[in-house]
Protein backbone atom coordinates (compact mmCIF):
# COMPACT_ATOMS: atom_id res chain seq x y z
CA UNK A 1 0.00 0.00 0.00
CA UNK A 2 1.48 3.03 -0.73
CA UNK A 3 2.10 5.96 1.34
CA UNK A 4 0.34 9.51 0.56
CA UNK A 5 2.38 12.49 0.15
CA UNK A 6 1.98 15.19 2.74
CA UNK A 7 3.09 18.11 0.42
CA UNK A 8 -0.06 16.79 -2.00
CA UNK A 9 -2.26 16.44 0.77
CA UNK A 10 -2.09 19.90 2.33
CA UNK A 11 -2.02 21.90 -1.27
CA UNK A 12 -5.50 19.37 -1.97
CA UNK A 13 -6.86 20.66 1.65
CA UNK A 14 -5.87 24.32 0.86
CA UNK A 15 -7.20 24.06 -2.27
CA UNK A 16 -10.54 22.90 -1.17
CA UNK A 17 -10.63 25.20 1.75
CA UNK A 18 -9.66 28.67 -0.56
CA UNK A 19 -12.63 27.24 -3.50
CA UNK A 20 -15.16 27.12 -0.26
CA UNK A 21 -14.76 30.70 1.10
CA UNK A 22 -15.10 31.85 -2.09
CA UNK A 23 -18.09 29.97 -2.73
CA UNK A 24 -19.33 32.13 0.89
CA UNK A 25 -18.34 35.21 0.11
CA UNK A 26 -20.86 34.52 -3.43
CA UNK A 27 -23.70 33.04 -1.48
CA UNK A 28 -23.28 35.51 1.98
CA UNK A 29 -26.76 38.18 2.18
CA UNK A 30 -25.62 41.48 2.33
CA UNK A 31 -27.06 42.96 6.29
CA UNK A 32 -30.50 44.32 5.42
CA UNK A 33 -31.31 47.84 7.45
CA UNK A 34 -34.41 48.20 9.23
CA UNK A 35 -36.21 50.01 6.01
CA UNK A 36 -35.33 47.19 3.85
CA UNK A 37 -36.64 44.66 6.40
CA UNK A 38 -39.59 46.86 6.29
CA UNK A 39 -40.15 46.71 2.60
CA UNK A 40 -39.06 43.26 2.37
CA UNK A 41 -41.71 42.65 4.93
CA UNK A 42 -44.43 44.64 3.12
CA UNK A 43 -43.75 42.72 -0.30
CA UNK A 44 -44.48 39.36 1.91
CA UNK A 45 -47.14 40.37 4.36
CA UNK A 46 -49.63 37.39 4.42
CA UNK A 47 -53.32 38.97 2.56
CA UNK A 48 -55.08 36.96 4.69
CA UNK A 49 -53.29 38.96 8.38
CA UNK A 50 -57.20 40.05 9.00
CA UNK A 51 -58.91 36.54 8.36
CA UNK A 52 -59.98 36.12 12.08
CA UNK A 53 -60.74 39.57 13.33
CA UNK A 54 -62.94 39.85 9.63
CA UNK A 55 -64.91 36.64 10.95
CA UNK A 56 -65.62 38.41 14.33
CA UNK A 57 -66.48 41.58 12.88
CA UNK A 58 -66.86 41.38 9.77
CA UNK A 59 -65.79 42.53 6.43
CA UNK A 60 -67.50 46.08 6.25
CA UNK A 61 -66.04 46.31 9.64
CA UNK A 62 -62.46 45.92 8.82
CA UNK A 63 -62.48 48.17 5.54
CA UNK A 64 -64.06 50.72 7.83
CA UNK A 65 -60.92 50.45 10.13
CA UNK A 66 -58.72 50.46 7.59
CA UNK A 67 -60.15 53.69 5.76
CA UNK A 68 -59.03 55.45 9.40
CA UNK A 69 -56.93 57.79 11.25
CA UNK A 70 -56.22 57.27 14.95
CA UNK A 71 -54.08 59.25 16.90
CA UNK A 72 -52.09 58.22 20.21
CA UNK A 73 -50.69 60.92 22.16
CA UNK A 74 -48.44 58.84 24.76
CA UNK A 75 -46.43 55.72 23.76
CA UNK A 76 -45.80 54.30 27.56
CA UNK A 77 -47.29 51.46 29.24
CA UNK A 78 -50.68 52.33 28.12
CA UNK A 79 -50.26 53.63 24.71
CA UNK A 80 -47.44 51.32 23.21
CA UNK A 81 -50.15 48.48 24.28
CA UNK A 82 -52.82 50.64 22.46
CA UNK A 83 -50.80 51.51 19.38
CA UNK A 84 -50.33 47.37 18.53
CA UNK A 85 -53.68 46.81 19.27
CA UNK A 86 -55.03 48.90 16.83
CA UNK A 87 -52.67 47.95 14.10
CA UNK A 88 -53.30 44.44 14.65
CA UNK A 89 -56.65 45.31 14.31
CA UNK A 90 -56.30 46.78 11.08
CA UNK A 91 -56.72 50.71 11.73
CA UNK A 92 -55.44 52.05 8.03
CA UNK A 93 -52.88 55.21 9.88
CA UNK A 94 -51.48 55.84 13.48
CA UNK A 95 -50.24 58.91 14.48
CA UNK A 96 -47.68 58.40 17.49
CA UNK A 97 -46.46 61.40 19.46
CA UNK A 98 -43.96 60.78 22.17
CA UNK A 99 -41.14 63.07 23.54
CA UNK A 100 -39.45 60.48 25.60
CA UNK A 101 -36.55 57.60 24.66
CA UNK A 102 -36.82 53.96 26.53
CA UNK A 103 -35.23 54.32 29.75
CA UNK A 104 -33.91 50.69 31.25
CA UNK A 105 -36.84 51.41 34.08
CA UNK A 106 -39.51 50.73 31.19
CA UNK A 107 -38.37 46.97 30.65
CA UNK A 108 -40.96 45.86 33.32
CA UNK A 109 -43.98 47.33 31.37
CA UNK A 110 -43.77 49.10 27.89
CA UNK A 111 -43.51 47.33 24.65
CA UNK A 112 -41.20 49.35 22.56
CA UNK A 113 -38.67 48.45 25.85
CA UNK A 114 -35.92 45.60 24.98
CA UNK A 115 -32.42 46.17 26.33
CA UNK A 116 -31.29 46.37 22.52
CA UNK A 117 -33.60 49.89 22.33
CA UNK A 118 -32.83 51.60 25.46
CA UNK A 119 -32.02 55.02 24.42
CA UNK A 120 -34.10 54.93 21.29
CA UNK A 121 -37.33 57.35 20.50
CA UNK A 122 -40.42 55.11 21.18
CA UNK A 123 -42.25 56.19 18.53
CA UNK A 124 -39.65 55.52 15.82
CA UNK A 125 -39.59 51.99 17.83
CA UNK A 126 -43.10 51.65 17.11
CA UNK A 127 -42.65 52.59 14.08
CA UNK A 128 -40.65 49.67 12.91
CA UNK A 129 -42.50 47.02 14.96
CA UNK A 130 -45.52 47.77 13.42
CA UNK A 131 -44.03 47.48 9.88
CA UNK A 132 -42.66 44.27 10.95
CA UNK A 133 -46.49 43.22 12.50
CA UNK A 134 -48.67 44.65 9.64
CA UNK A 135 -46.63 46.83 6.98
CA UNK A 136 -49.94 47.69 5.11
CA UNK A 137 -50.58 50.31 8.14
CA UNK A 138 -49.48 53.67 7.44
CA UNK A 139 -47.72 55.07 10.82
CA UNK A 140 -46.48 59.01 11.27
CA UNK A 141 -44.09 59.24 13.82
CA UNK A 142 -43.86 62.59 15.73
CA UNK A 143 -40.75 62.44 18.36
CA UNK A 144 -41.91 65.79 20.73
CA UNK A 145 -43.87 66.95 23.27
CA UNK A 146 -47.60 67.61 22.38
CA UNK A 147 -48.89 71.14 23.18
CA UNK A 148 -51.45 73.68 21.33
CA UNK A 149 -48.70 74.46 18.75
CA UNK A 150 -49.10 71.23 17.53
CA UNK A 151 -52.83 71.46 16.28
CA UNK A 152 -52.46 72.73 13.67
CA UNK A 153 -50.54 69.94 12.46
CA UNK A 154 -52.84 67.29 14.05
CA UNK A 155 -55.69 69.17 11.92
CA UNK A 156 -53.80 68.29 9.02
CA UNK A 157 -53.58 64.43 9.84
CA UNK A 158 -57.42 64.45 9.70
CA UNK A 159 -57.35 62.06 12.82
CA UNK A 160 -61.07 59.79 13.24
CA UNK A 161 -59.99 59.72 16.71
CA UNK A 162 -57.72 60.65 19.62
CA UNK A 163 -56.05 58.11 22.59
CA UNK A 164 -54.84 60.38 25.18
CA UNK A 165 -52.52 58.29 27.34
CA UNK A 166 -50.29 60.95 28.40
CA UNK A 167 -49.35 61.78 31.83
CA UNK A 168 -48.66 65.47 32.02
CA UNK A 169 -51.90 66.99 33.07
CA UNK A 170 -51.61 70.00 31.01
CA UNK A 171 -51.01 68.59 27.67
CA UNK A 172 -53.75 65.55 29.11
CA UNK A 173 -56.25 68.37 29.20
CA UNK A 174 -55.32 70.66 25.88
CA UNK A 175 -55.48 67.56 23.60
CA UNK A 176 -58.77 66.88 25.15
CA UNK A 177 -59.86 70.18 23.92
CA UNK A 178 -58.33 69.83 20.82
CA UNK A 179 -60.71 66.69 20.15
CA UNK A 180 -63.87 68.08 21.93
CA UNK A 181 -63.63 71.84 19.97
CA UNK A 182 -63.03 70.08 16.64
CA UNK A 183 -65.41 67.10 17.42
CA UNK A 184 -63.55 64.69 17.53
CA UNK A 185 -64.16 60.88 19.29
CA UNK A 186 -61.36 60.71 22.48
CA UNK A 187 -61.15 58.61 25.19
CA UNK A 188 -58.23 58.97 27.80
CA UNK A 189 -56.38 57.46 30.24
CA UNK A 190 -56.36 58.10 34.24
CA UNK A 191 -53.70 56.93 36.73
CA UNK A 192 -52.64 53.38 35.81
CA UNK A 193 -49.44 53.15 38.68
CA UNK A 194 -49.83 52.53 41.86
CA UNK A 195 -52.32 50.03 41.25
CA UNK A 196 -51.87 45.76 40.97
CA UNK A 197 -55.34 44.63 39.84
CA UNK A 198 -56.23 44.45 35.79
CA UNK A 199 -59.84 43.35 36.41
CA UNK A 200 -60.50 46.52 38.10
CA UNK A 201 -59.82 48.54 34.63
CA UNK A 202 -63.35 50.06 33.81
CA UNK A 203 -64.50 52.54 30.73
CA UNK A 204 -66.72 54.82 31.84
CA UNK A 205 -67.74 58.91 32.00
CA UNK A 206 -64.97 60.85 33.81
CA UNK A 207 -67.57 62.44 36.08
CA UNK A 208 -68.14 58.98 36.95
CA UNK A 209 -64.52 57.99 37.75
CA UNK A 210 -63.29 57.24 41.70
CA UNK A 211 -59.88 56.38 43.72
CA UNK A 212 -58.39 58.31 41.39
CA UNK A 213 -56.32 61.49 41.76
CA UNK A 214 -55.91 62.23 38.66
CA UNK A 215 -59.20 61.47 37.78
CA UNK A 216 -59.89 64.20 40.50
CA UNK A 217 -58.05 66.70 39.19
CA UNK A 218 -59.62 66.18 35.45
CA UNK A 219 -63.08 66.55 36.81
CA UNK A 220 -62.24 70.04 38.97
CA UNK A 221 -60.83 71.12 36.05
CA UNK A 222 -63.68 70.22 33.72
CA UNK A 223 -66.08 71.89 35.93
CA UNK A 224 -64.24 74.87 36.76
CA UNK A 225 -64.22 75.34 32.45
CA UNK A 226 -67.95 74.53 32.10
CA UNK A 227 -67.14 71.75 29.64
CA UNK A 228 -70.71 70.21 29.16
CA UNK A 229 -69.58 67.27 26.57
CA UNK A 230 -69.03 64.15 27.88
CA UNK A 231 -65.14 62.93 28.23
CA UNK A 232 -64.74 59.07 27.90
CA UNK A 233 -62.01 58.14 30.36
CA UNK A 234 -60.29 54.53 30.98
CA UNK A 235 -60.00 54.30 34.62
CA UNK A 236 -59.28 51.90 37.44
CA UNK A 237 -61.47 51.61 40.52
CA UNK A 238 -58.71 50.06 42.53
CA UNK A 239 -57.65 52.77 45.28
CA UNK A 240 -54.49 53.24 44.74
CA UNK A 241 -51.17 51.97 47.24
CA UNK A 242 -49.79 54.52 48.95
CA UNK A 243 -45.85 55.57 48.30
CA UNK A 244 -43.52 58.12 49.55
CA UNK A 245 -43.10 61.68 48.16
CA UNK A 246 -40.31 62.35 45.97
CA UNK A 247 -40.16 58.54 44.61
CA UNK A 248 -40.47 57.11 41.10
CA UNK A 249 -43.99 55.85 40.43
CA UNK A 250 -44.51 52.07 41.44
CA UNK A 251 -46.14 50.06 38.13
CA UNK A 252 -46.18 47.05 36.89
CA UNK A 253 -47.11 45.55 33.17
CA UNK A 254 -50.69 44.05 33.94
CA UNK A 255 -52.68 47.46 35.03
CA UNK A 256 -51.10 49.47 32.20
CA UNK A 257 -51.04 47.06 29.69
CA UNK A 258 -54.90 45.97 30.14
CA UNK A 259 -55.66 49.95 30.27
CA UNK A 260 -54.17 50.37 26.61
CA UNK A 261 -56.29 47.05 25.18
CA UNK A 262 -59.27 48.50 26.73
CA UNK A 263 -58.55 51.80 25.10
CA UNK A 264 -57.72 50.39 21.99
CA UNK A 265 -61.12 47.91 22.06
CA UNK A 266 -63.55 50.91 22.47
CA UNK A 267 -61.98 53.02 19.79
CA UNK A 268 -62.07 49.93 17.74
CA UNK A 269 -65.56 49.13 18.56
CA UNK A 270 -66.64 53.06 18.01
CA UNK A 271 -65.14 53.52 14.62
CA UNK A 272 -66.98 50.69 13.59
CA UNK A 273 -70.00 51.23 15.12
CA UNK A 274 -70.33 55.50 15.43
CA UNK A 275 -73.17 57.01 17.30
CA UNK A 276 -75.30 59.07 16.49
CA UNK A 277 -74.37 62.26 16.29
CA UNK A 278 -76.65 64.30 19.11
CA UNK A 279 -77.39 67.81 18.59
CA UNK A 280 -74.44 70.12 21.44
CA UNK A 281 -75.95 72.10 23.78
CA UNK A 282 -73.44 75.44 23.55
CA UNK A 283 -75.23 76.70 26.66
CA UNK A 284 -73.20 78.04 29.27
CA UNK A 285 -73.38 75.80 32.45
CA UNK A 286 -72.84 77.40 35.88
CA UNK A 287 -69.93 77.61 37.41
CA UNK A 288 -70.49 74.85 40.62
CA UNK A 289 -70.45 76.71 44.08
CA UNK A 290 -68.41 75.82 46.94
CA UNK A 291 -70.28 73.92 49.42
CA UNK A 292 -69.64 76.01 52.40
CA UNK A 293 -71.05 78.91 50.20
CA UNK A 294 -73.86 76.98 49.79
CA UNK A 295 -74.69 76.85 53.20
CA UNK A 296 -73.43 80.50 53.83
CA UNK A 297 -76.60 81.14 51.07
CA UNK A 298 -79.16 78.90 52.82
CA UNK A 299 -78.61 80.35 56.17
CA UNK A 300 -78.65 83.70 55.01
CA UNK A 301 -82.29 83.16 53.46
CA UNK A 302 -83.44 80.88 56.46
CA UNK A 303 -81.92 84.45 58.44
CA UNK A 304 -84.35 86.49 55.99
CA UNK A 305 -87.54 84.68 56.13
CA UNK A 306 -87.28 84.43 60.08
CA UNK A 307 -87.16 88.20 60.03
CA UNK A 308 -89.27 88.47 57.84
CA UNK A 309 -91.88 85.98 60.11
CA UNK A 310 -90.76 88.60 63.52
CA UNK A 311 -91.63 91.57 62.09
CA UNK A 312 -95.21 90.51 60.50
CA UNK A 313 -96.02 89.42 63.91
CA UNK A 314 -94.33 92.88 66.06
CA UNK A 315 -97.03 94.65 63.28
CA UNK A 316 -99.94 92.34 63.96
Amino acid sequence: MEESNPSTQNKSTETKTEKHMENSKETAEVPLTSQDEATKANSEAPANSLERATLLFGKDAIDTLESKTVVVAGCGGVGSFAIEALARSGVGRLVLIDKDVVEASNLNRQLCALTSTVGQAKTEILKERIARIRPQTEVIAYTGWYDKQLNDWLLEQKPDYVLDCIDSMRSKQDLILFALDNQIPVISSMGMARRKDPTKIEIMELEKTTNDPMAKVMRNWKRKNRIRKKIMTVCSTELPIPMEPGKSLPSAIFVPASAGLAMASYCVQDLMNPKPEKKTDFSIQPEPMDPAEMVNRMTEKVNTMTEMVNTKGETK
